[in-house]
């Protein structure tokens, strides 16, 4: 009998050890990320040196999703709360012209960079597989590798400018922002070392293009268009605890 109640309190520890992820625990995790803006867009505007010349009427855009390679590490600080590192492959967004742009079709690209710290706090006992958590955090986002299509150059010249020369050069930059975030979803430790993640989160922010076209008669003119992006992102990955 004692045999028995001794084994019974080593299966439990040791079925309590296979799934904890308490404090000093880290998880490292890797999989599927799907980026789904919720956009939308304000006209095109031309800018003259300190002041706002005027919108361009019909000049919409909107942005694709994108999917991407996510990364993440978590470390817990406590055996409810830890703090998790998001990074990832940056994914490349396409902007489609909108309203008079529509016939364009596909204005340009760029790639957007958004590492995040996230806060989260797990629900239940360390021990237990399945840990629903929620979270909040910060995101510092920024872009790279800008382009800009044959077709969408052509368009800023003759709706910017007035002007159908092919000569003229556009090009563009966007600005850099701060966004918090929101996040929400659950893992599950399969074993003591492998696990799975669900999470999706939501980053509330908002941008401004800067496009500047070179050789018009009247030098160099420079036009803006503000985006808010406001991305729901959705994460599947596989988890590896150590």
């Amino acid at each position: 009998m004692k045999h028995r109640i001794l084994l019974a309190m080593l299966g439990t520890l040791c079925a309590a050890a296979v799934h904890a992820q308490g404090a000093g625990s880290n998880v490292f995790g890797v999989g599927w990320m799907h980026l789904a803006p919720q956009d939308t867009s304000k006209p095109l505007a031309i800018v003259a040196p300190g002041a706002v010349a005027g919108p361009v009427p019909d000049t919409g855009s909107s942005l694709e999703s994108a999917d991407t390679l996510g990364l993440t590490y978590t470390r817990f600080l406590t055996d409810h709360v830890a703090a998790e590192l998001v990074l990832g492959v940056p994914p490349r967004f396409k902007l489609n012209g909108e309203q008079a742009l529509a016939p364009v079709g596909l204005l340009g690209s760029a790639r957007q960079w958004s590492p995040a710290v996230v806060f989260k706090y797990f629900f239940g006992p360390a021990d237990s597989a399945f840990r629903p958590f929620v979270g909040a955090g910060l995101s510092y986002i920024w872009y790279s590798d800008v382009r800009l299509t044959d077709g969408f150059q052509r368009a800023v010249s003759a709706t910017v400018t007035r002007n159908t020369n092919p000569g003229l050069k556009t090009e563009a930059e966007v600005d850099s922002k701060w966004a918090p975030v929101l996040n929400a979803g659950a893992a599950y430790q399969i074993d003591r070392n492998w696990g799975a993640l669900l999470s999706v989160s939501y980053l509330p922010v908002k941008t401004r293009a800067r496009l500047r076209t070179h050789g018009t008669p009247v030098g160099t003119i420079e036009s803006q268009a503000d985006l808010k992006i406001n991305p729901i992102v959705g994460m599947l990955a596989v988890t590896y605890r150590f």
